[in-house]
């Protein structure tokens, strides 16, 4: 990282500043975290890099994985000796792509932080899926995250079925800037480096494999990423970036490497779900029953659709998975929820019989 920055260059507004001042936190430096690897942190204040972790009282007073430092976020630091830092808090931000952890039911992983765009990358001559780019957009949008599609590897394909491929992408997500690009050839490059503004937050997201550290390092013009080739035994990428990172570019574009992500879980997106298939939700509008559920009733216009040719099926049918993940995951949120409050009661409980009764067995 070049240290020759300001806090600007790493994205610091007024309005971070200000939320110092009237939380009392002036005492603090102002840091962005710049990296992440299981719950230890670095973070930079334009001049200088420190490994950092969080306060016990963040931590014991955290309700859920939201609460703690995310790559992108903006920190509130005290500085302990020449590289190590404290996070006493998290400043509020104006966007957060997250998605449901894997294995875990209910429960969120952070992407990145105070992302302004976010590049979908995938792979056009392997395992490239229309539906996939509909749960990255869902995510997008529930973030507040402005997307962009970006076709890799257009090289190993020909240009007809390129063409095919574009034409399928723009008929299903309509408004969304799509690129191909080249990373082997640089063809297409330029034109994703013009969508990269100074001071502005990018990500990449995607699978294993699309090349999304390949494209970090020929838009920061060096090697900062290493990357390794597809197995040819399962056509599969290696997770070469095990972390993620936030890398200034010398354009001023603030960019971050995210891990491969084989799966896309949906979390509480319901409202960027809508986004994503504002086709649906405006049909939706013209059926006969306002709490219609397009499966079945009587005078439903996204059934009416999908028969005359208006609607995509597939389309269709990704909007109902997808929105069926969302009711599991808010279902489940609840449940535990639920739990939490009975054990903090039986907790409760015990402790009152405890200071009531000091020398009695339970």
């Amino acid at each position: 990282m070049d240290y020759d920055m300001t806090l600007a260059d790493l994205g610091y507004t007024e309005q971070f500043a200000e939320y110092l001042r009237e939380h009392n936190l002036r005492h603090f430096e102002p840091a962005r975290v710049i990296a992440e690897h299981k719950e230890r942190y670095l973070v930079c204040t334009g001049t200088e890099e420190y490994g950092a972790e969080i306060t016990g009282t963040l931590r014991f007073g955290a309700q859920g994985r939201e609460d703690f430092p995310a790559v992108g976020d903006w920190v509130a630091v005290s500085i302990c000796d020449t590289d190590f830092a404290v996070i006493h808090a998290v400043l509020p931000r104006f966007s957060l792509i997250k998605r449901q952890a894997v294995g875990r039911r209910g429960e969120v992983q952070l992407i990145a932080a105070n992302i302004d765009c976010a590049f979908l990358l995938q792979a056009v001559d392997r395992d490239f899926s229309i539906n996939r780019l509909e749960r990255y957009l869902s995510i997008c949008y529930a973030a507040n995250v402005d997307p962009v599609i970006v076709m890799s590897k257009i090289d190993l394909i020909d240009e007809g079925v390129l063409t095919r491929m574009l034409d399928d992408v723009h008929a299903r997500m309509v408004g969304v800037p799509v690129l191909a690009i080249s990373n082997e050839s640089g063809e297409g490059c330029d034109a994703l480096a013009d969508h990269i503004t100074a001071g502005k937050s990018y990500c990449l997201l995607g699978s294993s494999g699309v090349g999304k550290s390949t494209l970090l390092n020929r838009l920061a013009g060096r090697d900062l990423m290493r990357t390794a080739a597809i197995s040819e035994s399962t056509d599969r990428g290696k997770h070469v970036t095990s972390h993620r990172e936030l890398v200034v570019l010398d354009s001023g574009g603030i960019l971050i490497d995210n891990p491969g992500m084989r799966e896309v879980g949906i979390a509480d997106a319901l409202n960027g779900l809508e986004h994503a298939f504002d086709n649906i939700v405006e049909l939706g509008r013209e059926c006969r029953f306002s709490n219609c559920t397009h499966t079945s009733e009587a005078g439903c216009r996204v059934i009416a659709a999908l028969g005359n040719g208006e609607l995509d099926r597939c389309c269709y049918e990704n909007y109902r998975k997808m929105k069926r993940e969302c009711v599991r995951f808010e279902t489940t949120v609840a449940e535990r929820r639920k739990q939490e409050r009975i054990f903090g009661k039986l907790v409760k409980d015990y402790k009152k019989i405890i200071r009531k009764n000091p020398g009695q067995k339970l």
